[in-house]
């Protein structure tokens, strides 16, 4: 039986109050949805921390983002959680976010795409970067597009990360696999350098998706995530 949607209030507040106390966003930033059905979204409001935002604040639009009910206004990035909606009809939730390790990634105009960690390639392949779109516009959607279909979680260039899944807990999550994922990479390069996993142990981690009961759209590409052999190739050139 699916949950009200009192019960999908209370996981959205409580994943934006998880986000704020994490130092994820600052002041008013970041915005969290979760799709209740085939015609109507839950999200947060604009000009409202996620730190003190409340059940009463959230407001319900359509798939096209227009308001259906609530006291506030939507938040003004709600056209990138309708694009993520209309390209995956397995997602159910969308989570925006600045984690400081992973947009410092972004800003620096840096994907997450080496093969690094055996839980990250299982559980989301790579993390690419979207190019930059003004916040607020249908542009900040046109660098995803390529993305979406096949990822689970993107960087978006200057302008921090976004993740999606099954269901609000699941995009939480995913969003603290990618920081975490930043933090260590960074503390790899400064140690002189992050060595990826060589081709073979990597395809047998794609393999072993199904023996951990994972799903994922992101399957191996040629360069995401870049394995030791690819690495390799670009210090030859």
């Amino acid at each position: 039986m699916g949950k009200t949607e009192q019960e999908h209030r209370d996981d959205l507040v409580r994943v934006c109050h998880l986000v704020y106390e994490k130092g994820w966003v600052a002041a008013n930033d970041g915005n969290v949805s979760i799709r209740l059905n085939e015609e109507h979204i839950l999200c947060t409001p604009t000009a409202v921390s996620k730190g003190m935002v409340k059940s009463d604040d959230l407001i319900v639009c359509d798939l096209g983002g227009a308001k259906v009910r609530g006291q506030r206004a939507c938040t003004s990035e709600i056209a990138m959680h309708t694009t993520i909606y209309s390209l995956r009809p397995d997602v159910h939730a969308v989570v925006h976010a600045h984690p400081p390790v992973a947009t410092g990634f972004a800003a620096a105009g840096r994907a997450l795409d080496k093969a690094l960690l055996p839980e990250v390639i299982i559980q989301l392949g790579a993390v690419p970067l979207a190019s930059y779109g003004l916040p607020g516009t249908a542009a900040l959607s046109d660098g995803m597009l390529p993305f979406i279909p096949h990822y689970d979680a993107l960087l978006l260039e200057n302008h921090g990360c976004t993740s999606y899944g099954e269901d609000v807990w699941q995009a939480y999550f995913r969003m603290e696999t990618v920081e975490h994922f930043a933090r260590i990479t960074f503390v790899a390069e400064m140690l002189g350098g992050a060595q990826a996993l060589p081709r073979e142990e990597v395809e047998k981690l794609f393999a072993a998706r199904s023996r951990y009961n994972v799903r994922s759209n992101a399957g191996m590409e040629p360069g995401m995530p870049l394995v030791a052999e690819d690495c390799e190739a670009r210090r030859r050139r």
